[in-house]
């Protein structure tokens, strides 16, 4: 391509240039001719000696010009050191020549520590309470189901029941509901329609997982049974944390013999159960009682909703509520009160009890030689 710039016109003899001496007038690139038609130098700024320049900003200037890496392998572990200390712990150089002039007494700056808000380990509970037999016999004639027995039907019923509830809180842990995601409200709307029954089947089924444990809580004050029904010695539990606000509710937990199966009683009776139930205690209990624990789940066997109001103050806490209504015995507008009464549970779910019969002819336990 030829260079046009460097062609002189016809009849005029290129100009020798003042400066570059053999170079004509218009040759050079086209930056080159307009900086020297339009004198673009003469508006920068004149430039500051070295001796006008503050000492302060001599040095960080100084500092902030690059200056040649030594070799890796030549740098001992107080160099490596040095310079994360300069770094300020992050990697990262802070500009020294900004517009502001350091003062003369100016500390480097500290290292922040590495702390990842969010991710901060918590200490697991575990609880360390005294280990007492369940009555197995005592199981077997109430109709529970008895751990290391023969597979039932009753077995496999409550088999489907605590499966659909164990994926149900897998999905509120998804959708960050936190620890009220591990605990199941068991109520019923009137006394004797079999929530202790399913509360302690449920409890016993759950125990059986491989990855998971149970906590049963009985939370019926006035009338407390769980302890009877698994032939286990009374004590302090639930209400005696809830009103003593320097009590540790992991210390009242029983364990059994039962692995992964612990109980914690309901404690000193009072007429102000609901009360309690209602403050701000018991947020702190609950938490307390799941603390570091995601596996874990805490199993309440409340009062009967439309007997006593505990059930609905339980049903705020919780991420799940079950309603066991007896087939014989539960009537709709029953059934309809006691939801409207839990409606602070995000997801309640019904539970028939004592059906003599089964709308889609299933029969649990005939493949293992049991016949229902």
């Amino acid at each position: 391509m030829t260079n046009h710039s460097k062609i002189p016109l016809p009849d005029q003899e290129p100009e020798k240039s003042d400066t570059e001496p053999g170079k004509a007038e218009g040759s050079g690139t086209l930056f080159e001719r307009a900086v020297k038609h339009f004198d673009i130098k003469s508006f920068t700024a004149p430039p500051i000696p070295k001796d006008r320049i503050p000492p302060t900003r001599r040095k960080l200037r100084e500092a902030s010009s690059p200056a040649k890496p030594a070799p890796q392998a030549d740098l001992p572990a107080e160099a490596d050191a040095a310079k994360d200390d300069a770094d300020g712990g992050y990697g990262m150089t802070p500009r020294a020549d900004s517009g502001a002039e350091a003062p003369a007494d100016a500390q480097p700056p500290r290292a922040k520590p590495s702390v990842v808000v969010g991710l901060d380990k918590v200490e697991p509970v575990r609880f360390s309470g005294p280990h007492h037999p369940v009555d197995r016999a005592h199981l077997r004639e109430q109709g529970l189901i008895v751990p290391e027995g023969s597979v039932t039907a009753l077995l496999e019923e409550f088999r489907i029941v605590k499966r659909q509830l164990l994926v149900q809180a897998a999905d509120l842990r998804r959708q960050q509901a936190g620890a009220a995601a591990q605990r199941i409200l068991i109520c019923s709307p009137h006394p004797g329609e079999g929530k202790t029954f399913c509360s302690v089947n449920l409890a016993l089924s759950i125990a059986a997982e491989r990855e998971s444990e149970v906590l049963l809580v009985d939370a019926d004050t006035a009338k407390p049974s769980i302890l009877s029904t698994l032939g286990l010695p009374g004590g302090p539990g639930l209400m005696d944390a809830l009103i003593d606000e320097s009590a540790d509710p992991a210390e009242f937990v029983i364990g059994t013999d039962i692995p992964g199966l612990w109980v914690l009683p309901a404690g000193d009776t009072t007429s102000s159960d609901s009360e309690y139930l209602r403050s701000t205690r018991t947020a702190r209990v609950l938490d307390r009682l799941t603390q570091g624990a995601p596996h874990r789940i805490v199993i309440f066997d409340s009062p009967p909703v439309l007997a006593a109001s505990p059930a609905a103050e339980l049903a705020r806490h919780v991420g799940q509520a079950v309603i066991v209504v007896r087939a014989d015995r539960t009537g709709q507008g029953a059934l309809d009160d006691a939801i409207s009464l839990l409606d602070a549970c995000p997801n309640i779910q019904l539970l028939l009890n004592a059906a003599q019969f089964s709308p889609s002819g299933r029969r649990f336990g005939s493949y293992y030689g049991y016949k229902a």
